[in-house]
């Protein structure tokens, strides 16, 4: 597909799937942190003590590194980068499954943002706060809500003084948030409004998910006042885009899950020694492994794109979203399934992080989408029916 720049009978440039030397600079960094600070025996201590992230990490990274800010321009007081770069942090995020409210705050609750008149303060201050790692802002819809999906009323409603009534489930790091984004049915029609949390008329219950790192809860609005940020049309297309963003850079999340389940199924296995071979020597786990690092290379070029697509803000952006959430999505969970099963009895054990890993899989595989949607909307996109 060509865009408005491309000359008449020429082709779009092809999508850059390697990493620059900023992004490897930025990994590099990244990576250090976490291996020093979200090792499994740490990431297994927090969610027994129940916290909602952690807070010491979530600093470091925010902040210091200033990752939460790579989205925001840099005359709103961010880094000005793009998703390439928000991609390569989340691949890293999802290679040690670090309980930290990143996809929420820095990609979702900012892109929304992003989508409404920044240039007043209603959201130019939020925006701030969001880069600067002061605050932690949530996009309030389900965790498994797609992008481009059925526009009907929100079960949030606003009159005409802003006061919000209504109630969202599964809201991933509901219980994190400073900053509550409120897609509502108001009286021009759909509105985004901002809540500071904790506020009067917001109650947050915490609900026990699947994959503990990535905390849910339900919001309940009762009266609750909101500032409007958008509109109608505008405040669809802030929602949507946000989530399309979001959808397009969790595939490099689970691109990071896949590598990491991948990499320590290697080890394992060429260090288990059975019948006095390691087991990884033997021709059935060869084929294996190997099968299921073709899939791993395929995922990092489908997240790759996504991630291109979005930074260049591609007409195909839509297009590459859906291909990566419907391929990088399933790798993800075969990757941690695998890694689960070659490891043998260890693999079943809470002590093993292998179990958090499926878990972050099987819960990214329905969150912004399951792999069916994006089938579904990648089949209406490029105009072939699905059977």
């Amino acid at each position: 597909m060509t865009d408005a720049t491309t000359p008449p009978g020429a082709t779009a440039p092809d999508p850059d799937l390697l990493y620059s030397e900023d992004e490897d600079a930025l990994r590099a960094s990244v990576r250090a942190l976490l291996a020093d600070r979200s090792d499994p025996a740490t990431v297994l201590a927090g969610l027994e003590s129940q916290v909602a992230y952690d807070t010491g990490l979530w600093h470091s990274l925010a902040t210091e590194i200033g990752t939460a800010g790579l989205l925001v321009p840099e005359r709103l007081g961010g880094a000005g980068a793009t998703a390439r770069e928000a991609a390569v942090v989340l691949e890293e995020l999802g290679r040690s499954v670090a309980p930290v409210p990143y996809l929420t705050s820095a990609v979702l609750a900012v892109t929304a943002l992003l989508g409404c008149d920044h240039d007043r303060a209603d959201a130019a201050a939020p925006l701030a706060a969001l880069a600067e790692g002061r605050t932690v802002g949530v996009l309030a819809v389900p965790l498994t809500t797609a992008p481009g999906g059925p526009s009907g009323p929100a079960s949030v409603r606003a009159d005409a003084h802003g006061a919000l009534t209504g109630r969202v489930t599964s809201v991933a790091d509901a219980a994190a948030a400073g900053l509550l984004l409120v897609p509502a049915e108001g009286p021009d029609g759909p509105a985004l409004y901002a809540v500071d949390a904790p506020a009067a008329g917001v109650r947050t219950d915490t609900v026990t998910p699947l994959d503990l790192t990535r905390p849910l809860g339900h919001l309940t609005f009762d009266g609750a006042h909101g500032r409007l940020l958008a509109v109608g049309d505008r405040a669809r297309a802030a929602v949507d885009r946000a989530l399309l963003t979001g959808a397009g850079l969790l595939a490099s999340e689970q691109l990071g899950v896949a590598e990491w389940c991948l990499t320590e199924t290697v080890r394992h296995t060429a260090e288990r020694t059975q019948f006095g071979r390691p087991v990884g020597s033997f021709q059935a786990l060869k084929h294996r492994m190997a099968a299921l690092w073709l899939e791993v290379a395929s995922a990092r070029a489908a997240a790759r794109n996504a991630a291109d697509a979005l930074a260049t803000d591609s007409p195909d952006a839509p297009v590459a979203v859906a291909v990566a959430q419907a391929y990088c999505a399933p790798v993800a969970v075969h990757a941690a399934q695998e890694c689960v099963q070659l490891h043998g009895g260890i693999g079943m054990t809470w002590e093993h992080p292998a179990h958090l890993f499926l878990k972050r899989a099987k819960s990214d595989e329905l969150a912004l989408g399951a792999p069916g949607r994006h089938r579904d909307a990648l089949a209406g996109l490029v105009g072939i029916a699905a059977p």
